[in-house]
């Protein structure tokens, strides 16, 4: 499926757009962020170290049009600087590390949810204005009303610190060492419940309502009464012609939610202390350590573009109308 040079026109420039922001906004902050991150670094601020410093936040003695070419240079060979709490690693060893849990969490929740949220929205619009519905659907509002601070608040408390079913807090148990077997991965998926399930409800909640909605317009149509005509069971009918069909926009609101999705996970991973890009970025934020926001930033605009152009694709596989246009 080919995606229109509009949509790709789009994408680059927004990506442009945050480049340019990501260079501009540390030489507009007041005062001198290279004297803050120096005072950091201590007894580590080696002159090699300031000067690196300085060069990536232009108090250098060069023209802003030749910093910005050595900037996107640096973004070129993936040269986004030395982080200054976890110096001397640099700024993409500090985020590939906390990438991996990130896209695990956000991944996973996301799929959980768009499961249970679709077959939910689906069967209530099947049964619209019976018990399931009356049920399902006005909690559905209630779950993406919630704040996730509260969720996760409420599920550590509850699940983790009174009823001790679940670990309170990181990825995996400690006392672990990472390797490929049973024990580790089991460790990292008792850790990942209770975050996973902290950013469930207000997925499923907006995949239900939504859900919901498309296919009572779906049920509507001539190929669903034609469906039932040719005396087909009820569950073909309702996910093979109806939820098939209705899927388009929940797909498109999943694409506007991802960033919504992004802002969900740094409070879960602060809460449950998950070494992801959120509690990255806290912690980065504390320590005043820009490099390491500047390239998380930069990240998270890639993830959000990169998980767009991805849905666009999948629309275009679901839906055969545009699979045509394409052609």
């Amino acid at each position: 499926m080919r995606v229109s040079s509009r949509r790709l026109g789009v994408y680059a420039v927004a990506l442009a757009f945050a480049i340019v922001v990501n260079f501009i906004l540390p030489r507009l902050m007041p005062g001198s962020p290279v004297d803050a991150m120096v005072a950091q670094l201590g007894p580590r601020a080696t002159p090699a170290a300031v000067e690196a410093i300085k060069a990536r936040f232009g108090e250098i003695d060069q023209p802003i049009m030749m910093q910005f070419l050595d900037y996107l240079k640096g973004l070129a060979t993936f040269d986004l600087g030395v982080s200054v709490k976890y110096y001397p690693q640099t700024v993409v060893q500090v985020l590939s590390r906390a990438t991996l849990w990130t896209i695990f969490l956000v991944v996973t929740a996301i799929i959980f949810s768009l499961c249970v949220g679709v077959v939910l929205g689906a069967i209530a619009a099947w049964r619209r204005g019976g018990r399931f519905d009356t049920i399902v659907s006005p909690f559905a509002v209630i779950l993406f009303s919630i704040p996730p601070v509260i969720v996760a608040l409420t599920t550590l408390f509850v699940f983790a610190v009174s009823l001790r079913w679940f670990p309170v807090g990181y990825a995996y148990d400690p006392n672990l060492d990472p390797g490929f077997n049973f024990t580790f991965f089991g460790s990292v998926f008792m850790h990942a419940i209770l975050p996973m399930l902290t950013l469930s409800p207000f997925l499923i909640g907006e995949f239900q309502t939504t859900m919901r909605s498309s296919m009572i317009v779906v049920l509507g149509e001539d190929y669903v009464t034609m469906g039932r005509a040719k005396g087909l069971s009820n569950l073909a009918v309702m996910f093979g012609y109806g939820a098939r069909n209705a899927l388009l926009p929940v797909l498109t609101n999943l694409a506007l939610m991802l960033g919504a999705v992004f802002g969900g996970s740094i409070v879960t991973e602060i809460v449950f202390n998950y070494p992801g890009l959120g509690l990255t970025l806290f912690t980065a934020s504390v320590a005043r350590d820009y490099p390491v926001i500047q390239g998380q930033l930069l990240l998270m605009t890639l993830a959000t573009l990169g998980a767009n152009f991805l849905v666009d694709i999948i629309y275009g596989l679901v839906d055969p109308r545009l699979r045509e246009a394409g052609r």
